[in-house]
């Protein structure tokens, strides 16, 4: 089938950005964006997909205009039956549904800025003149993406946590089909003496309790691979704040290539994450693909993934000391048997596999 995947821009590769690639790519199917750089999707080991990308315009790097911007340049996007069946797989992009049809919406989150991470944003982003602005801005885009989602043939969210949100936000019914892992380049090897994690630079991940738990424990180290908007002021403002605390025993990484990131994941000691409320976290399923425990908050998507006590530690109120006691407690573990969670983490991994994900989008796609 001629299959075509919307994203809403591929200038900066996270999570999202690693599923519509990963569409793409299996899928044979060409992909329509905005802003593309090829320099971070060839690290990403997505080269043979650049061909098959597609820009419909350049936006700008910050936000609100960037959003916006991409929401409307997918709503006059009319590909006029060129394809035979449309995969949206960027929240922003979900106005392509009204022109571009049959399709079907991989939700990652129904739109966080104007439901999950209104008031986060609101209370820790905006200016006090910039908020009823914000308010504004949310009522209009709520209306119109309940209206274009009326479009939607399918709807598809990578977790029960997005589904809830959707039925709450949309009343609309959505299957859940977690993201795809490609478990078989993930391996395990040696604990070196390094903790890791993996996340964007911004204030929803929570990194400065990462920070504050490691200047607790200065005889162990964290590795962060934090990847940024440059050029998006918040997000640089959010680096610098980030960068001014880092205590001595933490090294940030901006932009590492696939190839390096795997071997992180493959001899740390185990992995680290405290995003806020996460949608599903691809990074702590390919941190148990590689044989290494979590650390993570016992809230959204994590709960969905890791087994507490057996793939790693769920904590309640996350906050430094009880990440530092978490630390401890697992590095006890790993210090007398450093494969001590191989097992348990790789066959939990294994059920988020890139081959499940494929299968099931093949099968709605093919059965439309």
């Amino acid at each position: 089938m001629r299959t075509a995947v919307f994203h809403n821009f591929l200038d900066n590769i996270g999570g999202a950005e690693i599923v519509a690639l990963t569409l793409a790519k299996e899928l044979g199917a060409d992909l329509y964006t905005t802003n593309i750089d090829p320099e971070k999707i060839e690290k990403m080991g997505f080269e043979n997909v650049l061909p098959r990308i597609y820009s419909i315009g350049k936006i700008p790097i910050n936000a609100p205009l960037r959003h916006q911007l991409a929401f409307w340049k997918f709503r006059k996007l009319n590909l006029k039956n060129k394809y035979d069946f449309y995969i949206i797989a960027g929240d922003w992009a979900m106005s392509g549904a009204v022109n571009n049809k049959p399709n079907l919406w991989y939700v990652h989150s129904p739109l966080n800025e104007l439901w999950a991470f209104k008031n986060y944003i609101k209370n820790n982003v905006l200016s006090w003149w910039q908020k009823p602005l914000f308010d504004i801005w949310v009522l209009i885009n709520r209306y119109l993406t309940k209206k274009y989602s009326e479009h939607v043939g399918t709807w598809i969210c990578n977790s029960k946590n997005v589904q809830e949100r959707i039925e709450k936000c949309y009343k609309k019914d959505a299957t859940v089909i977690n993201p795809p892992i490609d478990t078989k380049k993930c391996y395990c090897g040696e604990s070196q003496n390094y903790w890791l994690s993996v996340n964007r630079l911004s204030k929803a991940k929570r990194i400065d309790i990462q920070l504050k738990a490691f200047s607790l424990l200065p005889s162990e180290k964290l590795i962060i691979v934090g990847c940024y908007e440059k050029g998006a002021k918040q997000f640089e403002n959010e680096k610098y704040e980030i960068e001014k605390t880092i205590p001595r025993n933490v090294l940030i990484k901006s932009w590492v290539s696939q190839s390096n990131l795997t071997d992180l994941y493959a001899n740390c000691k185990g992995f680290i994450t405290t995003s806020t409320n996460e949608d599903f976290g691809m990074n702590v399923v390919e941190a148990m693909a590689s044989g290494k425990p979590v650390i993570a908050p016992n809230e959204g998507g994590y709960k969905e993934t890791i087994i507490n006590g057996k793939t790693g530690i769920l904590i309640d109120d996350i906050n430094e000391n009880k990440i530092a006691e978490a630390i401890k407690k697992l590095g006890e573990k790993i210090n007398k048997n450093p494969l001590r969670f191989k097992d348990s983490c790789q066959k939990q991994a294994k059920k988020f596999d890139i081959a499940i994900f494929i299968n099931k989008i093949k099968k709605i796609v093919t059965e439309k």
